[in-house]
């Protein structure tokens, strides 16, 4: 037995023509360890954007009801010749009702029970989802818990993999994100120092009224200066990147690198032996490629940072830990916050898409399919 409702797809042709659209879309019985989730809630996140929006040219598009058709340019059409002619759905997490589920014990206890869920086609009106990547919401509302996946488990695993890797100080770029504001609560309830690399004064005060301890404005003059005290002060050796583009990065383990030599007992013609590592885990810069220099000796890595491998490689028990974490959270250290709310069709006007696709804090949008 199927099930039917209104879907987003987004497709890009060898022509260069993105297009956005809401249709009907036919939902098959879960099976296994599957679910099916009435959705009622998605947050439109920045990982959203990269096969909803891209690079694509939105203010010369052609806007009808429920479709809009953009231009996608180079060098972005031909960088994602893989998805060429492809209908795709789109929306990472959301949250929504249980409504049936498969032969599965796990999947069978979720029936009738509201959950927040990773499915991957989140913006539609159901969505399959495995059991497993499902959080039981109890009390809480889906649009309380439409985010509570994402980046509460992303925040959390960074500081997982601060642990694992040795590390006791985390630095922390576009840190006045609702993810960054996630991060840096987890990082005082766990005394991991964390440095908060943000781009305007007025996010410096308000992470400091959040109480973060350091907090760098990447736009002011005196920037690498007070991240190279910021560095010294925490030993901060590890850090992630959401930018991507251009040379966050690559600021970044400059002054690293400038703070371990100051730490050497002798120089060395291959620069200092701290390691020091970047994990680039967005693309929030798609106009810049990521720039390198050699300027950090030879002990430096930059690795990509995916939430899902992550899980895979730290383990059931870790990932259990983590969920309960979440769920126990939701409202306080998890909390996320929205400026609209938008339906399916709504996500494809030129005043909404023009506005979340800017990707500005605090400007978050939430998806509600159901109007």
């Amino acid at each position: 037995m199927t099930t039917t409702g209104k879907q987003l797809f987004t497709t890009l042709t060898d022509d260069g023509k993105l297009t956005l659209e809401v249709a009907e879309s036919q939902f098959p019985a879960p099976k296994g360890n599957q679910v099916l989730v009435k959705m009622e809630a998605a947050p439109i996140n920045p990982s959203d954007l990269a096969i909803l929006t891209s690079a694509a040219d939105f203010e010369t598009a052609e806007y009808t009801p429920g479709k809009v058709v953009a231009t996608m340019p180079e060098p972005f059409l031909t960088g994602n010749k893989a998805r060429h002619g492809q209908r795709l759905p789109a929306g990472n997490e959301g949250a929504g009702t249980v409504i049936a589920a498969g032969e599965s014990d796990m999947a069978q206890a979720l029936i009738g029970q509201r959950v927040a869920c990773v499915p991957g086609h989140a913006f539609s009106q159901y969505a399959i989802a495995d059991a497993f990547m499902c959080l039981p919401l109890g009390e809480h509302s889906s649009e309380v818990g439409a985010s509570s996946f994402v980046n509460p488990m992303t925040a959390l695993g960074f500081v997982e993999t601060a642990k694992m890797e040795g590390h006791s100080a985390i630095i922390h770029l576009a840190a006045a994100s609702n993810l960054g504001q996630m991060l840096n609560r987890i990082c005082i309830e766990d005394g991991m120092k964390l440095v908060n690399i943000v781009r305007k004064p007025e996010h410096v005060a308000m992470l400091k009224a959040q109480g973060a301890t350091h907090v760098v404005d990447s736009s002011a003059p005196s920037y690498m200066a007070d991240l190279r005290a910021a560095i010294a002060e925490t030993g901060a050796f590890l850090g992630f990147d959401p930018i991507g583009g251009g040379q966050a990065s690559d600021g970044v383990l400059k002054a690293m690198e400038q703070v371990a030599v100051t730490q050497m007992s002798e120089f060395s013609r291959y620069g200092s032996n701290q390691q020091k590592k970047m994990y680039i885990y967005g693309r929030l810069d798609l106009q810049n490629p990521t720039i390198l220099t050699a300027s950090y000796g030879l002990q430096w890595c930059v690795a990509g940072w995916l939430l899902t491998p992550f899980l895979q490689r730290a383990g059931f028990e870790t990932a259990g830990r983590m969920r309960a974490r979440v769920q126990a959270n939701l409202t306080t250290t998890f909390a996320s916050h929205y400026k609209a709310k938008v339906t399916l069709e709504g996500m494809l006007e030129k005043p909404a898409i023009t506005d979340y696709r800017q990707m500005k804090t605090g400007e978050k949008y939430l998806v509600t399919p159901w109007g």
